[in-house]
């Protein structure tokens, strides 16, 4: 049974979207196979996995709306073994339409449960704020990774997100777990970046793992082409780190794989 994990901070600009897309990107180049969801409506990750975003007829907005199959809505991406539900600007009025139906923020799950079986991984990209859409993705995971970018406000904000899910659990989604917390953008050159992840592992009481994402303007470029990392610069030490990532996502499975 594969495993559902969403991407999710609702703090904006913490290498989210780059988590999501190189993260798929590097499970599928480890012959996992993978469904990539962007449930943001900017569709960067549509994008990012080379997609076009605007001329794409069924996203993941017709599917909420029961006005397309999953099947149709379903596209390759660039890479072998990684398909994408895509995203675009035409989801940002979803959620005051998803308003008035019922059992609203099972309508990703009710959808994922028919064809979970088929993919080893899942990944959702959530957009950058706690609402009906990231419920949904929520809802529909069995796990939520938090990128944590290694700056001075690391924290601000983080204890809602871990408060959101601890609800989500409670009423929703008695399964989801932590899947980890993974540190972006980290620069080795200044001490404030060790501090922050010193600062992280004393007060959060949560998985972390071990690869920690360099700020590298490979990993900055590579959207801008329509490819995931691996694929635009295999060599380069953001692919390496999502490589090394991707290594510990599929390890998680066995808990002796945390120190």
């Amino acid at each position: 049974m594969g495993r559902t994990i969403a991407v999710a901070n609702q703090k904006g600009g913490v290498g989210k979207t780059t988590t999501a897309i190189n993260l798929s990107a590097c499970l599928a180049e480890k012959n996992k196979k993978v469904l990539t969801i962007d449930i943001d409506p900017q569709g960067n990750t549509t994008s990012g996995l080379g997609v076009d975003k605007n001329s794409a007829e069924n996203t993941i907005y017709e599917l909420f709306l029961d006005e397309c199959s999953l099947e149709d809505c379903i596209q390759n991406s660039v890479m072998e073994n990684l398909t994408v539900i895509p995203s675009n600007i035409n989801l940002s009025g979803a959620e005051i339409e998803l308003i008035s139906m019922e059992e609203k923020e099972y309508l990703l799950k009710n959808k994922l449960d028919q064809i979970k079986d088929d993919y080893d991984f899942i990944i959702i990209d959530c957009p950058p704020s706690l609402n009906l859409l990231t419920v949904n993705a929520m809802v529909a995971a069995d796990t939520v990774l938090v990128p944590i970018q290694c700056e001075y406000y690391a924290l601000e904000g983080l204890s809602q997100l871990m408060h959101t899910i601890d609800l989500i659990k409670e009423r929703l989604n008695p399964k989801l777990e932590i899947e980890g917390v993974v540190f972006t953008m980290y620069d080795a050159r200044t001490n404030l970046s060790s501090q922050v992840v010193e600062n992280v592992k004393e007060n959060l009481n949560k998985k972390i793992y071990k690869t920690i994402i360099p700020r590298n303007v490979r990993l900055a470029e590579a959207p801008s082409y329509g490819m995931p990392i691996n694929m635009y610069d295999g060599r380069s030490a953001g692919a390496e780190a999502y490589r090394f990532l991707a290594e510990e996502v599929i390890e998680r499975e066995d808990e002796d794989a945390w120190l």
